[in-house]
C-alpha cells in the first residue's frame, strides 16, 4: 500500500537527542525551545512561543483576545474542529462563513454580512498552505475594530504578496503535527504580531505565573498572576522540531517536486473536464502541504478513493463541514453553505510525503488515468 502520510525523521535527530540528554533537562522552555523560537523570530519577526499543539496556540489566542460568553467569532466551516473548539471553550458563538468558490478558504466577500456588535474576531484558515486574501480580511477587521487570527496549521513557509503567512494578523497558530511539513510528533507555535499581547501570552504559557520573568531576574519570586495552562512542550518535542528546521530546505524542495509532478501529470484530465486541479491565487504561494483535486461529485470522488485503495494507493477526502456537525446543530439551525459543502463532497487528497518515490507518483497518476478510462 502506498501510504497517505509517513513522517520524515532527519538523520540529525539522533545526534540532537544525544545532545539533549547530555544537557540533563527534558522539561520545557530550555535550550532547544529557545533555538526553535529564535528560528521563527528570525523568519517571522514579532515574538513567538512554542506550544504542545496548534490547538493550544489557538486556545491561547482565545484567552488573549478575552473571548467571553456570547462573543461571536467568524471562521470558515471547512476547517478542522480545533479552529472552532478553541473559541467555543471560552463561550463564544461560532459564526461559520462559506468558502470561496474556487478554493476552500473563507470567502472574504461573505464576511462583512456576518458581523454584528458582538463580533470579536475573524479566524482566517490558510487551507492547503494557500493564503486567504488577507488585505481584504484585515480591511474589514479594521473597519469594525475586531481582531484577526490566522490558523497557519497547514501554511508554514507559505506567502501572501511576498509576506509570510502567520505575520498578517494579530495572532497566528502553527502546527507541527506528524502530518505537517515540519513535525515534532505533536507541537505548535503561537506567533504574536500585535505587541499588546506579548507580556500576557508569556504568563498564560507558563500556567498563569510570571515564572519566565523570574528566570530572567525581573522579579524576586514567581506567583499566580493570571489564568493559564501548561501550554509549553517538552524539550524532546522541541529537539525533534529543531532537527526538522535544519532540514527545512530539503523537505520543502522534495515536497514541491512531488506536488509539481502531480499537477503536471493530471493536467490533461482537467483539460478534458474530468476533474478540477487545486487553484492557487496570484497573490499567494503554496508550500506543497496538500495536493488535492475536485471530482465531479461525491459519488465519483468516493468511487475513485475505493478504486485507488483496490490498487493499494491510500487517498483521502478531508473535512466534514462544521456547520453540519452534530455538535453545532445541537445548538444551531442548519444554514446551507454551498461552497463548503461542495469541497466536502468533491475534494480528494493524494499521498504527499518524502518517502514517495518517482515511481510511486507515476503509479498514482497512471492509476487515476485508468479510473477515468484514459491512458
Amino acid at each position: 500500500m502506498i501510504s497517505f502520510n509517513e513522517p520524515y525523521i532527519s538523520e540529525d535527530f539522533k545526534e540532537i537527542i544525544s545532545d539533549l540528554i547530555s544537557r540533563n533537562k527534558l522539561s520545557g522552555n530550555g535550550h532547544y525551545t529557545n533555538l526553535c523560537q529564535q528560528y521563527f523570530q528570525d523568519i517571522l519577526g514579532g515574538s513567538n512561543l512554542l506550544t504542545t499543539s496548534c490547538t493550544d496556540a489557538l486556545e491561547m489566542s482565545a484567552i488573549l483576545l478575552d473571548i467571553k460568553q456570547d462573543d461571536e467569532v467568524i471562521m470558515p466551516s471547512y476547517t478542522f474542529v480545533s479552529t472552532a473548539n478553541a473559541f467555543a471553550l471560552r463561550g463564544a458563538k461560532i459564526v461559520f462563513c462559506d468558502s470561496s468558490s474556487d478554493n476552500p478558504n473563507i470567502s472574504e466577500e461573505n464576511i462583512e454580512a456576518l458581523i454584528t456588535s458582538k463580533t470579536k474576531a475573524i479566524v482566517a484558515v490558510h487551507y492547503a498552505g494557500v493564503s486567504c486574501n488577507m488585505d481584504k480580511i484585515n480591511e474589514i477587521a479594521r473597519k469594525y475594530n475586531i481582531f484577526v487570527v490566522e490558523d497557519v496549521a497547514q501554511a508554514i513557509f507559505s506567502e501572501y504578496k511576498n509576506k509570510r503567512c502567520g505575520t498578517l494578523s494579530d495572532l497566528s497558530a502553527f502546527s507541527f503535527h506528524e502530518t505537517k511539513n515540519i513535525i515534532s510528533g505533536e507541537g505548535g507555535l503561537l506567533q504574536i504580531n500585535n505587541s499588546i499581547f506579548k507580556k500576557r501570552a508569556e504568563i498564560i504559557w507558563e500556567k498563569g505565573t510570571n515564572r519566565t520573568s523570574f528566570l530572567r531576574g525581573e522579579v524576586k519570586k514567581y506567583e499566580w498572576v493570571d489564568i493559564g495552562s501548561s501550554f509549553l512542550p517538552s524539550e524532546l518535542n522541541a529537539a525533534m522540531l529543531y532537527s526538522q528546521l535544519l532540514k527545512s530546505e530539503y523537505i520543502q524542495k522534495r515536497r514541491n517536486e512531488i506536488w509539481n509532478s502531480y499537477n503536471e501529470g493530471l493536467k490533461r484530465l482537467e483539460e478534458e473536464g474530468l476533474l478540477a486541479l487545486m487553484k492557487v491565487p496570484d497573490y499567494a504561494t503554496h508550500n506543497a502541504h496538500i495536493f488535492y483535486f475536485l471530482a465531479k461529485n461525491i459519488n465519483k470522488r468516493n468511487q475513485l478513493i475505493d478504486y485507488l485503495r483496490e490498487k493499494e494507493i491510500y487517498a483521502l477526502f478531508h473535512y466534514q463541514s462544521l456547520h453540519k456537525s452534530p455538535y453545532f446543530l445541537s445548538q444551531n439551525t442548519y444554514k446551507q453553505l454551498p461552497n463548503a459543502e461542495r469541497f466536502e463532497d468533491c475534494l480528494l487528497r493524494l499521498p504527499l510525503h518524502l518517502h514517495l518515490s518517482d515511481n510511486d507518483i507515476n503509479q498514482i497518476t497512471e492509476t487515476i488515468y485508468k479510473f477515468y478510462g484514459r491512458n
